[in-house]
């Protein structure tokens, strides 16, 4: 039977109810500073921690609950009898329900421009340490970090006058889940202020779940969608969905490759993918014509893809988008006609994202599960340093023909490797992605072109280490190439490009994607 309790917490939802059903049964209530007087407040009958420790808080309130009197209530094993010969002698008394959540760190470090000096004044002390002596004493001892559990614990006591041992082990492994999500969360906030180490010799990260998803990749797997703690500005984390049906992991996954692409652009931009993979991409001074080249560079892959603009979408764009049927569309803005529109099919899922556009925080992760580890390495930010490129062949390409290519290479940047795209007029006309070789991927990009390739340019994500893609480029009409270069063979594929008198630069920077 649970005869005293020691509630201290900075989220007081529905504690007051909570209390009020322990008092309710006999159960003596002990409270520290604020929460002390939300319940003496509310009538509540509550004794303040000095009156137990025998020693007033201090320093700002950072001392008042560490002391042999708390912990030693907390930590004494029931069934041993030289730990409660030890606290009777001791004048401590054992102390049943621990009910805590900590200092407000999380939501001190979202505020803009927050002081160093605030977030480390939020950085929890005490409410850890009684957390983990309560969770380590799980056996005797019941340990409340999250509101959502008050409700179980008061059926239980009204039951059987105890909460059972199931309980008390679940609401322990929360309490470390709790503290290691808090302890993670100050670990990174500094560890950004001090902005030296990107990669520390342990690496400890934290989510936070957004939602239980009905499968995973397939039906048999089942997934969750975590978030990051923190800005998320751009992200599909960030999205708020408008209509449709719950978001699956594939919606999920290939809406953030759309996203990733969309932020290489800053002009009127429509991006489609398929499968992880691009599939049309086009730029023009409007959206209504973005969209309609994005659609036009492969109409069969786009059916059923998903479509990230980085403008409004007006009316006429949406009639143009609902002549198909699309998974997602995601976009700064939506007019209202165009809602109505896009809303009268049932499953499409419209997106709202705010700062579409952001680029992803320097120092970002971009992670990869492996059987046994982690692969961990720097979001790629970088795409072309154009101070940095190389005319290697003979004829060299025009300022239009840098623009093609340069847009080419965005695209190519974010295809699974092997990778080639065609494009002409800032549209994709062929896509090759994910090829075991790059001849193949150079075939594919280029079969979809089809005769729209004559005059088109083309962008690899890695060197040619022989020249039949500049075979095949010939053969198709290509005018221009693009290629980070960097093979021992790079002379031969120089050497075709002038056979043919085609224009060649070298980037100097891979994008593998795996």
């Amino acid at each position: 039977m649970v005869k005293r309790a020691l509630i201290s917490v900075s989220d007081k939802t529905g504690i007051v109810d909570f209390a009020k059903e322990l008092q309710g049964m006999g159960v003596e209530i002990i409270s520290t500073g604020g929460t002390y007087k939300t319940l003496s407040d509310a009538g509540i009958k509550v004794i303040n921690i000095s009156d137990i420790t025998g020693f007033p808080e201090c320093l700002d309130g950072r001392v008042k609950t560490l002391h042999p009197k708390v912990h030693g209530g907390l930590l004494a094993i029931r069934s041993n009898p030289d730990h409660m010969k030890q606290i009777a002698e001791l004048g401590i008394e054992p102390i049943g329900m621990v009910i805590i959540n900590l200092y407000p760190f999380k939501q001190t470090i979202l505020k803009e421009n927050v002081e160093l000096h605030d977030a480390i004044e939020n950085i929890d002390i005490g409410g850890p340490t009684m957390l983990r002596a309560a969770a380590k004493n799980y056996q005797d001892v019941s340990v409340i970090v999250d509101p959502s559990d008050y409700v179980t614990v008061v059926e239980e006591l009204k039951s059987s006058k105890d909460v059972s041992l199931k309980t008390k082990f679940k609401l322990a492994y929360k309490v470390f889940e709790h503290t290691c999500h808090y302890d993670t969360l100050i670990a990174k906030y500094l560890r950004e202020k001090i902005g030296e180490d990107t990669f520390p010799e342990t690496m400890t990260l934290t989510f936070e779940k957004v939602q239980d998803m009905r499968y995973g990749e397939n039906p048999h797997q089942k997934a969750v969608f975590y978030k990051e703690v923190g800005a998320n500005k751009g992200c599909i984390t960030s999205a708020k969905q408008l209509h449709g049906k719950e978001l699956s992991y594939n919606n999920i996954n290939d809406a953030n490759g759309a996203l990733e692409l969309l932020k290489e652009f800053s002009e009127p931009t429509v991006v489609a993918v398929k499968h992880a993979n691009p599939c049309g991409v086009a730029s023009s001074d409007n959206i209504y014509d973005a969209y309609v080249k994005a659609y036009e560079a492969d109409p069969v892959s786009i059916f059923g893809g998903i479509i990230a603009a980085n403008r409004e979408i007006d009316l006429k764009t949406a009639e143009e988008i609902n002549k198909i049927f699309v998974e997602i569309i995601i976009a700064p803005s939506f007019t209202d006609e165009a809602m109505a529109v896009l809303s009268k099919k049932k499953n499409i899922r419209i997106m709202k994202l705010d700062d579409i556009g952001a680029p992803v925080p320097e120092g970002s992760y971009d992670m990869k599960k492996v059987a046994g580890g982690l692969l961990v390495q720097n979001v790629n930010r970088e795409c072309v340093n154009k101070e940095e490129i190389k005319f290697v062949t003979e004829k060299k390409p025009d300022e239009k023909q840098i623009e093609e290519l340069l847009f080419a290479m965005k695209v190519v940047k974010h295809t699974k490797s092997n990778g080639i795209v065609v494009a002409k007029g800032k549209q994709t006309l062929g896509v090759g992605p994910g090829q075991t070789n790059r001849i193949m991927a150079a075939k594919i990009a280029i079969e979809y072109g089809g005769e729209r390739t004559k005059g088109a340019v083309l962008a690899s994500d890695a060197f040619f280490p022989f020249p039949d893609c500049v075979e095949a480029a010939a053969a198709a009409g290509i005018t221009a190439i693009i290629q980070p270069g960097g093979s021992m063979n790079d002379q031969a594929s120089i050497d075709e490009c002038n056979k043919h008198g085609i224009a060649m630069i070298f980037t100097g920077m891979r994008h593998f994607k795996h």
